[in-house]
């Protein structure tokens, strides 16, 4: 069997479909991919390091301003689909997922014009473009919010949830907190901006960091590699309290995320993914600066079933951080309610849906 795989731009397009190629290994040994992506992408980079075989198209996303870059969008998609056909035809897929981003317009619909199977998978609770454009050509819509499921044809649509929900369970949370210099028995809350951090939420935790020291729970401070310094340098002027311990990056998210009781993050769809699936509250930060608001979007999906707190960055001080921080992790009412609400809205086993969607296309 043949798959190929497309999807890129950021690591939430690319990190679930890494996630569904490994629940086909882990299923089947006679399966070859091909991953279709861009040179200018972080698939080009995370794909190839995976060990996975990886063709690059050149193509470019919408504005959604009129604007002339448009006409050459159109141009370069059109030699896109042309270009994937040639492809396509060569490699001979059984079928083929598209997990977002522009790249995968022109290699979907390509597929759908050479009559192969094809499948969507959309993270957010509201749609991009590109997901929205190729809806109406697969077979199979594949979503993780059920807020998704409005904005496509309903008799497509199949609630997976996200494969990298399913690559976090099982881990060994307290080997991690012993391995970070964390104390095992205390209550822990992560505080994380993404992989390149974010400052507001740094200048946040900054403000109260003193008073933070004297909480009987322990916080993990990822500060993200290009604020490192400047954190670190802001917080030997103050004194490093024992429960705060600070990296700039987290390798082993996974096994980090098993020991924590509360997340304070962004709220990007892998990250709600994986939270959920572990059943973690959270305090949700969205970024302000992404397309179509979707990440304030995908953490009002959580707080209006009780499973985490939105804050914007507008409201956001560190006096309002610690007290939110509180309300949940001295309360263990509010903790046990709020767990409660987050695993009920997991899907641990999103890749094992998607892979069977996949394979009852082509059966």
């Amino acid at each position: 069997m043949k798959i190929v795989v497309s999807g890129g731009g950021t690591g939430g397009h690319i990190y679930p479909a890494l996630a569904f190629i490994n629940e086909v290994k882990k299923r089947q040994n006679d399966v070859d991919f091909l991953y279709i992506g861009t040179e200018r992408g972080l698939e080009s980079n995370i794909v190839r390091q995976a060990g996975i075989p990886f063709r690059a198209i050149e193509i470019s996303g919408f504005k959604r301003k009129i604007s002339f870059e448009n006409v050459k969008t159109i141009i370069r998609f059109l030699k896109g689909v042309q270009e994937c056909k040639q492809i396509l035809k060569a490699y001979q897929p059984d079928i083929v997922l598209g997990t977002g981003g522009y790249v995968c317009g022109p290699v979907v619909f390509a597929a759908s014009q050479l009559g192969i199977p094809t499948v969507i998978h959309e993270q957010n609770s509201i749609p991009g473009l590109t997901n929205k454009f190729l809806s109406r050509y697969v077979q199979k819509i594949a979503v993780c919010f059920e807020e998704a499921k409005a904005y496509f044809p309903a008799e497509k649509v199949v609630l997976t949830g996200n494969p990298r929900a399913s690559e976090v369970i099982g881990k060994d949370g307290t080997k991690a907190k012993k391995e970070l210099g964390l104390n095992e028995q205390k209550k822990t809350v992560l505080i994380v901006g993404g992989s390149r951090g974010a400052r507001p939420i740094n200048d946040a935790f900054l403000e109260v960091l003193k008073e933070a020291g004297t909480k009987p729970y322990q916080f993990l401070y990822v500060t993200g590699e290009v604020h490192y310094d400047k954190v670190i340098r802001a917080v030997n002027d103050v004194g490093n309290p024992s429960n705060v311990v600070i990296k700039p990056f987290i390798h082993n998210m996974p096994e980090v995320l098993a020991g924590i009781d509360l997340i304070v993050a962004r709220a990007g769809a892998t990250t709600l993914a994986e939270i959920t699936a572990l059943g973690i509250p959270s305090i949700l930060i969205p970024s302000p600066y992404v397309t179509n608001n979707h990440q304030e979007k995908n953490a009002r999906a959580l707080s209006a079933k009780g499973a985490a707190i939105v804050r914007l960055e507008s409201e956001l001080s560190g006096k309002r951080l610690l007290y939110d921080i509180d309300e949940i992790l001295l309360n263990e009412q509010t903790l046990t309610k709020m767990k409660e609400a987050s695993l009920k809205l997991g899907i641990p086993d999103a890749a094992e849906r998607l892979y069977h969607v996949m394979m009852g296309l082509i059966s």
